[in-house]
């Protein structure tokens, strides 16, 4: 299924998605290998590829890598979620937005699929412009991942919390953790309906500056 939705569409409406994450419904490997293939269309370092990318459908994997996110969120025995630190009074949304992240650990465990991406090496203890040259050749390709995905009317978020628990991911994937660096953690499923609609932002005229800070 596509959407059908214009460039501009398709980058203004790509939410994060937590509540809307339809558990239900099978995501076949050839839709999520179509969403890759566009990935891979994106800029990297040199044009050398050296990123992997893990896909986990196996409902056994898919609970055991939810019991890791739930152990990085501090809720894996408690079932409660802990108090957030306040994103500020001046974002709107945020009960929402916390509300949003529970639904997602109550049915994390029945996800579909997770897609880890991996960039080889390890940003610790490298310069600037080390770290730059590594997270530069992966990240604009997981957010094409995440764009194709909306066009196919499925959905996904950007999860970091997972970086707290990389090397009992590493292991449980058998991931070489010296070798490769975990991108983030990635849930995917169909939605529940295909009405995203722009997010609240700060308007251009407070972020953007010309010739100068």
């Amino acid at each position: 299924m596509r959407l059908g939705l214009s460039a501009d569409e398709l980058l203004t409406t790509t939410r994060a998605v937590r509540k809307r994450l339809d558990v239900t419904k099978p995501v076949p490997r050839e839709v999520l290998e179509e969403c890759l293939e566009i990935a891979l269309q994106a800029p990297n370092g040199s044009n050398r590829n050296t990123w992997r990318w893990i896909i986990v459908d196996d409902p056994e994997m898919v609970a055991r890598l939810a019991d890791e996110y739930k152990a990085a969120m501090g809720v894996l025995n408690s079932g409660a979620m802990p108090t957030p630190n306040p994103l500020g009074n001046d974002i709107p949304g945020e009960d929402k937005i916390l509300e949003s992240a529970m639904a997602l650990v109550e049915k994390l465990d029945r996800m579909p699929a997770i897609l880890i991406p991996l960039m080889p090496g390890r940003p610790d203890g490298k310069g600037v412009v080390e770290q730059a040259s590594m997270w530069g050749s992966i990240v604009q390709a997981v957010w094409s991942f995440m764009l194709a995905l909306r066009e196919r009317g499925l959905g996904s978020i950007w999860a970091t919390v997972t970086a707290r628990r990389e090397k009992e991911i590493a292991d449980l994937l058998g991931i070489p953790y010296e070798e490769y660096t975990q991108v983030g953690f990635f849930p995917v499923a169909y939605t529940i309906g295909t009405d995203f609609k722009k997010a609240w932002r700060k308007p251009v005229s407070e972020v953007l500056s010309y010739n100068g800070f």
